[in-house]
């Protein structure tokens, strides 16, 4: 199984000598095996490299699954973007939470892409999509093993689980820490990262940050370092950098591998991890 990171940042994309290291794309990371269709984890602007690179190692129409945390434009919008579905014969099937006003998945990405804030629809892309409702959920794709669980943010999110053989990855982009601070691990959040080979978690914020915005749906670098320790992590990639965050910041977060046994490290745009 091999994963890359594609887009790493949270919020808005940032371009520019003091983000060129690890990145300035939003959140989007593939995951291949062999034999199986490619899993795209979130839609953001990172989503747009991605589909240049399959391009030109694969002469045939894209065939793949995206994995949809959620709403939030960081995660979409590198959807209309994504060259290999603007094509006939392509395919993606896209899995994310239904809406809090009763809209299904597939209707609130119709109404994001759209007149006028975007000059074409859905339809106009032609490739074909396939979209699926998910919460707490278990299902197959191919040969993978997905799980699903709600996972606190601002508005519906998701988090997942995907396990092929005896390799996993989980996948958990937004994650609100709790207001007060403190440590508190939900249910839905443990099941997905509890042993799991590989860790993708938000840490958009320094402490000093949190304490400014502390409503604003993420966490800190630390909170989700002693979410990998407690449920037995391998590794955890901090991921969803906020967009201010230049490389020499990046560089000064305080990693405790030494201690853990969980091995902490940076998520970066075009490295590849293999599990």
């Amino acid at each position: 199984m091999q994963v890359t990171f594609h887009g790493v940042r949270g919020s808005t994309p940032c371009h520019g000598p003091l983000t060129a290291k690890y990145g300035g794309n939003t959140a989007c990371v593939s995951i291949q095996s062999e034999g199986q269709r490619p899993l795209l984890l979130d839609l953001g602007t990172g989503l747009r490299y991605f589909g240049q690179m399959y391009k030109t190692t694969n002469p045939d129409p894209i065939d793949a699954v995206a994995l949809v945390t959620h709403m939030h434009w960081d995660h979409i919008q590198g959807l209309p973007f994504f060259s290999p579905i603007i094509r006939d014969g392509a395919r993606l099937e896209l899995y994310g939470p239904r809406q809090d006003d009763g809209r299904t998945f597939f209707e609130a990405v119709s109404n994001a892409i759209r007149q006028p804030t975007f000059p074409v629809e859905l339809h106009d892309l032609r490739g074909k999509f396939e979209f699926h409702d998910v919460e707490n959920d278990s299902f197959m794709v191919d040969d993978f093993h997905i799980t699903s669980r709600s996972v606190p943010h601002n508005g519906p999110t998701v988090g997942y689980r995907i396990e092929i053989g005896n390799k996993s990855v989980a996948y958990i982009s937004d994650h609100q820490q709790p207001l007060d601070g403190s440590f508190a691990l939900p249910d839905g959040v443990r099941e997905l990262a509890e042993d799991v080979d590989l860790l993708i978690h938000d840490s958009q914020f320094t402490a000093t940050e949190f304490a400014a915005k502390s409503n604003w749906g993420h966490c800190t670098a630390e909170f989700a370092t002693q979410i990998a320790i407690a449920c037995r992590a391998k590794s955890i990639a901090l991921f969803h950098h906020d967009p201010d965050r230049t490389d020499a910041e990046l560089d000064a977060t305080p990693l405790c591998n030494s201690t853990s046994g969980t091995r902490v490290f940076i998520a970066q745009e075009g490295a590849t991890i293999s599990l």
